[in-house]
């Protein structure tokens, strides 16, 4: 074992120790469960922190295998991992931001009967997640794909006591199986057309085979956007996330930040080679490629206007999560991956602070979700207000904050493509005024429930300053993206992924200039919305009453889906294969067999009478039958 692999086994295995000793005796280790959990993520952001910095400025690259973990005739595929810049990045996020939710989660999770349960799922998050990025093949990436759905799972269910959680993590369970079969046939079809899983050997096999299997390979690319649509929760498959805002409000900022949903964006762009590659039309008569950034760019606008009129403070940044990954599949579908991630690495600072900023409210507010019952708080909250307007500022795209430097990336990504662009710039608008909808009724105005203002308090120092850290992230993230192709960012990730010939970037100042537009309207008319003149939501709600029902009911899909998926598959499952099919024709087979051996048995037994004389008459009387027969 070199020092390279002793670094990534300990990045690795630290959080996976600490899985096992609060797994095995938490119940035991009282408080100290959250320290150890945390100090697990430590030494895990300081390993692999290195490993980041090496990558991104040492110019380490390296593609390693460890051992063969399954051979079975041509099936070969090794537990191996892989470094280079965009690893480097995924190490960077998942390790610095999960470090400072666990620190958080000490206190925010404090008087919780399962606190040694929660840090060791939390660590078995971040364990799943760092297999899942440093995996050198699909195969152990699907591995740390399936650990994080697991993960997941007990996480929003985690008060499983409670009806909501319960279904809510059987809900995501469910929903992210169905992408997860996207996964597993793309890679059943990589490894039927190239004979290999390794990203590096299909790689070089989709360069030297898209002319001859373009449509296959587009098909493979269909394959694993239909598993990132499910990770990610993109349409159709996003329904999952806002209900998973039923589980502890640190897990939310892990999920939605450093872990679970950022790896469909992740993956998409680990296999750049296969996008921008192939051009065959798969679906509708367009290239994979295409699909990414459409589904992206309509989620992105889609998830925004459901959180126009949504008054729960989770479900709010739940709807932007999905529109921001929305934003970044729209970026990696037109070749733009360097952009899509520069966004998700912003978005992991502003989005965990948020979340985290919401923990804050509800832990002052005695878990209350619901913003009409807020206001005023900026007097007893300050640092907390103070946070979220920050992550508030970054998210709407507001210059000098992190999220205005990537986002304007993605802008001009998808300039060339006016829809997609006027799309994104309108939910740009869209972003700024629902985020600050929520900041301006939590913070300013008066109180709406005065008992629960009054008991309010702020957050203790072990809370506060992990929002700190992140708040100073969501301030200076995004410079590394100043000066377009000519950034440190993109110094960083040049030549990390594979691009169409003749790609290039716009060089007009219309994105800056329309997302920066946006961004300030946004806010602007929240103010006035909801600081100025506050009867006038309850007025557009009057006017624009079937609008306004139709938002907050969420299009009816989690309603459609109930009646096309569940209701139906319920009913064909009564009627046709239970009732039919089980009840009626093999029972009913079993039965009649049961019944006529009955009735031979009914008859036959007449025969029994325990004479001898009877029986030695039907003995003459088959002997006679039988010579019968042999004469014939």
């Amino acid at each position: 074992m070199n020092f390279w692999d002793t670094l990534v086994f300990i990045t690795v295995g630290a959080p996976f120790v600490g899985f096992l000793i609060n797994g095995l005796f938490g119940r035991k280790l009282g408080k100290f469960a959250g320290w150890l959990a945390t100090l697990m993520l430590l030494i895990s952001a300081i390993t692999g922190g290195y490993l980041a910095y090496s990558t991104l400025f040492g110019g380490l690259t390296l593609d390693r295998d460890i051992y063969l973990w399954i051979a079975a005739g041509d099936l070969k595929i090794p537990v191996g991992y892989i470094l280079d810049p965009l690893t480097g990045v995924m190490l960077f996020v998942v390790t610095f931001v999960s470090l400072w939710i666990h620190m958080y989660s000490i206190g925010y999770m404090a008087e919780d009967e399962g606190y040694w349960r929660y840090f060791s799922y939390l660590n078995m998050f971040v364990f799943f997640m760092l297999l899942l990025v440093l995996g050198n093949n699909f195969a152990l990436t699907f591995v740390g794909w399936e650990g994080v759905g697991l993960a997941s799972y007990l996480l929003i269910g985690f008060w499983y006591y409670r009806d909501a959680p319960r279904q809510a993590g059987m809900k995501a369970f469910v929903v992210n199986r169905i992408g997860d079969a996207g996964f597993l046939l793309g890679m059943f079809l990589i490894f039927a057309l190239f004979g290999t899983l390794k990203y590096s050997e299909v790689s070089q096999a989709v360069i030297n085979n898209v002319e001859n299997l373009n449509f296959f390979i587009g098909l493979a690319g269909l394959l694993f956007f239909i598993a990132a649509t499910g990770k990610s929760a993109q349409i159709p498959l996003y329904v999952w996330l806002p209900d998973a805002m039923e589980g502890p409000t640190p897990v939310s900022a892990l999920i939605h930040a450093a872990t679970m949903v950022t790896a469909g964006v992740y993956l998409v762009s680990r296999i750049s080679f296969i996008y921008s590659l192939s051009d065959a039309p798969v679906l509708f008569g367009v290239p994979s490629s295409m699909l990414v950034s459409y589904i992206g760019a309509l989620t992105a606008f889609f998830a925004a206007t459901m959180a126009l009129v949504n008054n729960d403070i989770k479900r709010i940044l739940a709807f932007s999560t999905i529109s921001q990954l929305g934003y970044m599949f729209a970026a990696a579908g037109m070749f733009s991956y360097s952009a899509g991630i520069f966004h998700l690495y912003t978005h992991a600072f502003f989005k965990a602070l948020l979340f985290l900023a919401a923990g804050s409210v509800m832990h002052a507010m005695h878990d209350v979700l619901d913003i009409q019952r807020m206001g005023g708080l900026r007097k007893k909250l300050p640092f907390t207000a103070l946070f979220m307007g920050i992550g508030g500022l970054a998210l709407a795209g507001i210059p000098p904050f992190a999220g205005f430097f990537s986002k304007d990336e993605i802008l001009i990504a998808v300039e060339k493509q006016p829809f997609l662009f006027w799309l994104l710039v309108i939910t740009a608008f869209l972003t700024a005024f629902y985020m600050f909808r929520m900041f301006f009724m939590v913070f300013f105005g008066k109180p709406r429930d005065t008992h629960l203002y009054e008991h309010a308090h702020e957050s203790p120092a072990v809370m506060l300053i992990p929002m700190g850290i992140l708040a100073l992230g969501s301030i200076l993230a995004g410079f590394v993206g100043l000066g377009g192709e000519k950034s440190l960012w993109s110094a960083l990730l040049h030549d990390t992924f594979t691009l169409p010939e003749h790609f290039h970037l716009s060089h007009s100042s219309l994105p800056m200039i329309s997302g920066i537009i946006a961004g300030f309207s946004g806010v602007i008319l929240a103010y006035i919305m909801y600081v100025l003149a506050p009867n006038i939501p309850v007025v557009m709600a009057k006017v624009f009453k079937p609008v306004y029902i139709i938002l907050y009911r969420r299009y009816w899909v989690d309603e459609i889906y109930e009646f096309i998926f569940v209701k139906t598959l319920y009913a064909i499952n009564k009627w046709i294969l239970y009732l039919l099919i089980d009840r009626i024709i093999i029972d009913g087979t079993v039965n009649a067999l049961a019944w006529i051996s009955y009735a031979f048995g009914a008859v036959f037994r007449k025969l029994q009478t325990g004479s001898v004389r009877t029986y030695a008459l039907w003995l003459v009387f088959g002997f006679l039958i039988l010579i019968g027969i042999l004469t014939l």
